[in-house]
């Protein structure tokens, strides 16, 4: 305990040499410049967010607002909050979420994931359902650090979790209106009811749209899609809260999405071959391709959230149902024709790939019932049960590029996965003194899973057959925590948190050929040691958490590539370590400024020395126009390179983000200005190092001015995000080319909105 205090304490002296870079206007100030107090539900408890002995930030109001701004979709809130990274494949479908470095860049559509996902308090398991449009949230929580007592398998990295605004009994609402360039047009809303005294009623939804923006210069005559990047997506949100008295709620929620758009451009030969830097005379506007491109998500869902007040004691029952049906379809190999078919471009095609992946069957239900203790006294306690069912069927086809009206392949692949799980857990919490509290939670996890993988093709004798694969799991897991906080002073507290993860198996069967078979990574499981300060500085006008942290999974889950072949692959390293400090310090400056600034530091390494990968499957497939990889080959295994010491892949060491607020009344109004920036640091786009497929650092910056009046029920206000126009490669695809995925241009526009 003393070395963990020890930590803390310079934690904090790091931390009051943070605050002391803002100038905070010391004279004349009053409780008015004092930040709001934060309440978060991160421990399943509504507690001031100084008291939760962990890493958490939150992001809400204006910075929400404002990153949001121009119908920007989950991934704006990449590097908006130390170690927090967010990346997508599938553009707006299936954002993959990373914390301290670790996640999984794993694209096939039953990807498990290290960081958990809950919106309005039921976890999404699968990647399509966690790109539900940001509209009407109340706050994001971001929890670092394993959290498997309190949420269960699958976030020993962390949780992300969305809560929606909820009903309340009064009448309001507001709608809001933009446009911006690439002829974007917007419009979002909530309108909040009192049906009765006992009954109210929330809608909120969401439609964004914009037009293409990329256009096919494919110079044959056998095109594609013509343009690309436009969308429309529209989502709602309805909710209905019971309360025939103080003693008992029930809230009823139902949520839908309808999204169609462009799937993500895969750029063939946009890197430079022995740099990282796109080739010269790089057209952002330009897609050569001869592909058909689409891409179609439709998702709904609702849940159940009961709570019954019996005295000392609280009861709480969650319902969820989700089900989606996803299609997307894109020219893999990026370019139009191959060398056995020219003409053939940009750069040298070595042969057609054109996919499209399906999810026509996916159920998830999940059930949690909870009891807690809300009597006074210095021991409080939670427990319950949990419940989890998934089915999915995952389809992967392909098409003959070269062929008119590009139709379908005879060959293909079917994956069919059956998920149940159900735990029991318990969390207890204690005042040793006034200034002492500590806590503790266990949980017990029990996994099954029922996979089957099978490939459509024509044998040796030209015979189509299909070729069945099975696999199953069955896996148990205790995790458990043990955190506490000591108040050092009134506006200081000092915590401490150990803490255990763990994530179920996880199964691959994207197959390739009547030869290949599915693989599958067993469990992993994470041990988190963390501990740092929590402060209201300056009265109360900033607000400054400092942590360190260390970690250790055992049986790390990695998703290698298949080198020449289109496809992934599971496989397990004998341990992964990271370490590093998260800064996060809000603060109203005073004379009408207000901002923030975060900071983290992730060190990831995979510590395995038997661990190889395949690299670079555009070299055998490009001789000579292949990656240069960086790392050591295996020594027997042509093609092969060993990656223990590297990175994790995807995880920048040094992320910073910054926020500035100005503010001043002018005429019957309020005049502000909001600027916002975020940098992160270069990472490696695969577990193997390669020139190539190292992304460059990114600095990207948003501005929004606006002009509110009415006494707040009008305002108007122009945005811009990634105003420099920075433009990098975030990811790739190396089995037959230098084939790269762009982040996004620069948007800009207008908004109007009225709240009544």
């Amino acid at each position: 305990m003393s070395k963990q205090r020890s930590i803390a304490v310079r934690s904090s002296m790091i931390a009051l040499a943070v605050a002391s870079a803002f100038p905070l206007a010391q004279a004349q100030e009053t409780s008015a410049n004092q930040l709001e107090t934060v309440i978060v539900t991160a421990q399943r408890r509504a507690e001031n967010i100084k008291d939760v002995p962990m890493s958490i930030a939150t992001i809400k109001g204006d910075k929400l607002d404002t990153l949001t701004a121009g119908a920007g979709d989950i991934r704006v809130l990449s590097g908006r909050s130390p170690s927090l990274n967010i990346e997508s494949d599938f553009g707006r479908a299936f954002p993959r979420f990373y914390i301290r470095g670790l996640g999984n860049t794993d694209f096939d559509l039953n990807a498990s994931q290290p960081v958990g996902y809950v919106m309005d308090d039921i976890v999404m398991e699968n990647p399509m359902l966690k790109g539900f449009p940001v509209f009407d949230v109340d706050q994001v929580e971001v929890l670092r650090g394993p959290q498997g007592t309190l949420f269960g398998r699958n976030s020993p990295a962390g949780v992300i979790k969305f809560d929606s605004a909820k009903p309340v009994f009064k009448q309001e609402g507001y709608v809001q209106f933009g446009v911006g360039n690439y002829s974007a047009k917007t419009a979002e809303g909530a309108f909040n009811i009192p049906v009765s005294d006992t009954v109210a009623l929330r809608f909120s939804g969401t439609s964004q749209h914009r037009d293409n923006r990329v256009h096919n210069t494919n110079p044959t005559p056998n095109k594609g899609t013509q343009d690309f990047e436009g969308y429309g997506d529209n989502a709602f949100r309805l909710q209905a809260l019971v309360k025939p008295n103080k003693d008992f709620d029930a809230l009823f929620n139902y949520h839908q999405r309808n999204y169609h758009g462009s799937a993500t451009l895969f750029r063939a030969n946009i890197l430079k071959q022995g740099t990282n830097d796109l080739v010269d005379g790089f057209d952002y506007g330009s897609y050569p391709s001869d592909g058909i491109n689409y891409q179609k998500l439709k998702t709904q869902g609702g849940s159940i959230r009961l709570k019954y007040n019996l005295n000392d004691i609280t009861l709480h029952s969650i319902t969820g149902y989700e089900k989606l049906d996803f299609n997307s379809r894109a020219d893999v190999d990026g370019g139009y024709g191959a060398v056995y078919a020219p003409p053939y471009g940009p750069g040298r095609i070595p042969f057609v790939v054109e996919t499209a992946d399906l999810l026509p069957n996916h159920k998830q239900f999940t059930q949690e019932f909870r009891a807690e203790s809300n009597y006074k006294g210095p021991l409080q306690w939670i427990g319950g049960l949990y419940y989890f069912n998934e089915a999915i069927q995952i389809d992967s086809i392909s098409f003959n590029s070269l062929a008119p009206g590009n139709p379908q392949n005879i060959p293909y692949a079917r994956q069919n996965q059956k998920s149940k799980s159900w735990a029991a857990f318990g969390s207890l919490n204690y005042a040793v003194s006034d200034k002492l509290k500590l806590r503790g939670g266990l949980r017990y996890t029990d996994d099954k899973k029922d996979f089957s993988a099978s490939r459509t093709d024509y044998d040796a004798n030209n015979v189509l057959v299909t070729v069945p694969h099975t696999l199953d799991s069955k896996s148990h897991n205790v995790s458990w925590d043990l955190s506490g906080t000591y108040e050092l002073t009134k506006d200081t507290n000092l915590f401490a948190r150990v803490a255990t993860g763990y994530r179920a198996p996880s199964m691959q069967g994207r197959l390739n050929g009547l030869g290949d078979v599915p693989t599958m990574a067993g469990a992993e499981k994470a041990l988190s040691y963390e501990a740092g300060v929590k402060q209201d500085l300056f009265d109360r006008r900033a607000r400054l958490s400092a942590t360190v942290f260390q970690y250790r999974v055992k049986d790390k889950q990695l998703t290698a590539g298949s080198g020449g072949v289109n496809m992934n692959r599971l496989l397990n390293a004998d341990k992964v370590t990271g370490q590093g400090i998260e800064l996060d310090l809000q603060a109203n400056l005073g004379y009408g400024f207000s901002g923030s600034l975060g900071y983290s530091f992730n060190d990831t390494e995979i510590k395995d020395k038997n661990v190889r990968v395949q690299y670079c499957g555009n070299g055998a497939n490009n001789l000579g126009m292949g990656c240069t990889p960086t790392n050591v080959a295996a020594p027997g295994y042509p093609g092969y390179v060993l990656i223990d010491g590297n990175d994790m892949p995807r995880a920048p060491r040094n992320q910073a983000n910054f926020s500035l607020k100005y503010s001043t009344d002018v005429g019957n109004g309020e005049l502000y200005a909001i600027t916002d920036w975020s940098y992160r640091s270069k990472y490696n786009f695969f577990l193997y190092t390669a020139v190539e497929y190292t992304a460059k650092p990114l600095t990207e910056g948003g501005l929004r001015v606006g002009y509110k009046w009415g006494d707040g029920k009008y305002e108007v206000a122009a945005f811009g995000r990634n105003i420099t126009d920075k433009i990098v490669p975030l990811s790739a695809i190396e089995f037959n080319n230098l084939t790269g995925m762009l982040n996004e241009p620069r948007t800009y526009g207008a908004t109007f909105k009225m709240n009544f």
